[in-house]
């Protein structure tokens, strides 16, 4: 038997695996399971058989046994646990004899109060190892005196389990002071905390009244400062407002003194432009002068013969035409000393007046016919109209080449301007014979050079100007000179 229980306590001793292995349990040596009960029945007055006889006429207890007694009866027997052979064990609790008592006292404490009931040899064996522990209590349970000063549970827990006479009494005297020290406990735990919680209440009330009193006067200090920022709110919006007015304002007098400032700019730009003009005529005036001087004659004198001549050609004309004979001959007729007024000569406004198209070639040869007349033809804007697709070179070749043949037949003065305003240098052109070309300055256009040639003639002068621009003839045609489309001159010359 001693073999048998050492074993057992070694296995129990070792690691813990949570529960007794069944092979393990029944691999114990069978000697220890017949030992058994010899080890119990020794005659001792714990015996199992004994035990047995005496609990079916003790007394039981009629409630349930009360919690810190059980608790403390179930740490009793898992104390007593490990000091038992496996074979000593009940059935039920064989599975943790391998745990050690604080995880056996936590896991099989329903399995050991259970054992501890229904099996009073168990509860004797337990009996038996308190005995050893507590001598003193148990002696004095025996005597029916328990010591005065022990704690109620330890004695509710001791005569629970040696079942003296009277331990039913015992324990639940032992239960009932348990509990009446635990309700005191509580209720001085409870008045205590009753106690701290009415000061913790008493000091959150203070604390929130004077939490509310200074919300309140915060409060009041926001809803002054929210009045006092609501005003200012006001008073900028007003201000943002007056300001984006002025500043609508101010950009509409900025944007009309722009439009103005670009009026006057472009008024001045123009009257620049004019003033350049002037100058650049009144310097080719000046060199024009200088020009005449040189060669021993002045502007004045050409413009004078050339009147002359017009003059001259003019009455001759008139005489060839109405077969006249000379005034030396004729002397002073009758009809002659009448006052009346007498027919003017053609011109070429007269000339505009007859039964011919304004793109009629028969226009353009009765103003050739005139005495001492000027051609001057808008080059560019007579090829354009011609023959645009050709390059610029062979445009100014072919209109020259119609107008020298026109020069020919017609025997008037014949000047073709072309635009030489975007020009580097001048042309490389030989003019044909009859055919005066010219080519306006850098900075100067066509249109302007002509309106100087026309202004550059005499007065009474017939000066026909071939141009579809509309600016150049309305220009030409206050200076005096009679302007014809480039459409006529297109056709007359596809006769030549």
């Amino acid at each position: 038997m001693d073999g048998s229980g050492g074993n057992l306590r070694a296995e129990a001793d070792g690691p813990e695996t949570g529960a007794a292995e069944p092979t393990a349990a029944t691999g114990a040596p069978d000697t220890a399971v017949t030992d058994a009960p010899d080890a119990v029945g020794d005659g001792t007055p714990g015996t199992a058989a004994d035990g047995t006889a005496d609990d079916a006429q003790e007394p039981t207890l009629d409630r349930p046994l009360p919690e810190g007694v059980r608790h403390r009866v179930v740490a009793v027997a898992a104390d007593a646990f490990g000091s038992f052979t496996f074979a000593e064990l009940p059935l039920p609790l064989r599975p943790y004899a391998r745990f050690t008592p604080s995880r056996r006292a936590k896991h099989a404490a329903t399995a050991l109060a259970a054992a501890l009931e229904s099996d009073p040899a168990f509860r004797h064996k337990v009996a038996g190892k308190l005995r050893e522990a507590q001598p003193e209590l148990t002696g004095a349970l025996d005597a029916g005196t328990p010591p005065p000063a022990a704690d109620p549970l330890d004695v509710a827990a001791a005569a629970y389990l040696l079942r003296p006479a009277g331990w039913a009494k015992l324990v639940a005297t032992a239960g009932e002071e348990a509990q009446r020290a635990h309700a005191e406990r509580a209720d001085e735990e409870t008045l205590r905390e009753l106690a701290k919680l009415r000061e913790e209440v008493q000091s959150l009330h203070a604390q929130l009244r004077s939490e509310a009193v200074r919300a309140r006067a915060e409060l009041d200090a926001v809803r002054k400062e929210g009045d006092v920022a609501h005003r200012k709110l006001r008073s900028a919006l007003s201000d943002v407002k007056r300001a984006e007015a002025a500043q609508r304002r101010i950009q509409a007098e900025l944007d009309e003194a722009r439009a103005a400032a670009d009026r006057d700019r472009a008024a001045a730009e123009t009257e620049a432009r004019r003033l350049r003009t002037r100058v650049a005529e009144a310097e080719a005036a000046v060199e024009s002068g200088r020009r005449a001087a040189r060669e021993g004659r002045s502007i004045e004198d050409v413009r004078l013969r050339l009147l002359l001549d017009t003059v001259l050609d003019a009455a001759s004309g008139l005489r060839r035409e109405l077969a006249l004979p000379p005034r030396e001959s004729m002397g002073v007729r009758p009809a002659d000393t009448v006052d009346a007024v007498a027919p003017g000569a053609f011109s070429p406004r007269d000339i505009a007046t007859r039964a011919l198209s304004e793109t009629d070639p028969a226009l353009l040869d009765q103003l050739l016919a005139l005495p001492q007349a000027h051609l001057v033809v808008d080059g560019y804007n007579v090829t354009k109209t011609g023959y645009p697709s050709m390059p610029l070179e062979k445009q100014r070749l072919r209109l020259l080449g119609g107008l020298a043949a026109l020069a020919a037949q017609s025997g008037a003065e014949v000047t073709c301007v072309f635009d030489g305003a975007d020009l580097d240098m001048p042309v490389l052109l030989a003019p044909p014979r009859g055919v005066r070309v010219l080519f306006s300055k850098a900075g100067e256009t066509a249109d302007e050079l002509i309106r100087r040639l026309v202004r550059a003639e005499p007065p009474g002068r017939q000066i026909v100007v071939v141009s579809a621009d509309r600016e150049v003839a309305d220009g030409v045609a206050k200076a005096g000179a009679r302007p014809v489309a480039s459409v006529l001159l297109l056709k007359r010359l596809a006769r030549v």
